[in-house]
């Protein structure tokens, strides 16, 4: 942790408000994104990007550094993005994916896009959506690991902190989780090429 953001956290821990904007500041998308990668979607990622915020102001007085600071703000960011994920198991959550059914029939919603072409959006969009739909099948702990190395670019030893894992149980879960993945990916691609030669 460097000096200046040391200071930061201790004014922050003894209640400075501006102290503790000041010290979140460089977080702020790096938990957007997390919580984007577990979540699945921008507008409930940035309600619990908030949420994630207001929990570590909350428990702020209590952390005792015994991991780095950039650690326990993804701990906890990872632990709320869970909580949610459990409170949704018996949800239904609507996909901007999904049509809009109408009296008259159906129709895909649409969303604007600022990507350079329409090909290229369409490309990377199909793209996005089908590797995030792919990890969206994993299970959570699977989902988890493989956002935080391979998306969210972490370290072994980061994320064994993150999640208070040891550094084998890590290997082994991201190494699960890169063959499920893999594993889902070709079953969608061979379902696509199905669909082609009919």
């Amino acid at each position: 942790m460097e000096h200046s953001e040391q200071i930061l956290l201790e004014k922050a821990k003894s209640g400075d408000v501006a102290a503790f904007e000041e010290l979140i500041d460089s977080y702020q998308k790096k938990v957007f994104n997390l919580a984007l990668r577990i979540i699945g979607n921008y507008d409930d990622a940035a309600d619990l990007a908030q949420e994630t915020f207001v929990r570590i102001y909350k428990a702020i007085s209590n952390f005792k550094e015994q991991s780095s600071f950039s650690t326990w703000v993804y701990r906890i960011t990872t632990n709320v993005c869970l909580d949610e994920l459990r409170r949704r198991k018996n949800k239904k959550v609507v996909s901007l994916d999904e049509d809009i059914h109408m009296n008259d029939g159906d129709m895909k919603r649409q969303v604007m896009s600022e990507d350079p072409g329409p090909d290229e959006a369409a490309e990377r969009e199909e793209v996005r959506r089908v590797v995030n739909d792919a990890i969206n099948k994993l299970s959570e702990d699977l989902r988890v690991v493989i956002t935080l190395r391979d998306l969210q670019g972490m370290s072994y030893e980061e994320i064994a902190k993150t999640l208070d894992l040891p550094g084998g149980t890590v290997k082994s879960r991201i190494n699960r989780a890169r063959l499920a993945l893999k594993k889902v990916l070709l079953s969608e691609r061979e379902l696509l090429f199905e669909g082609y030669v009919k």
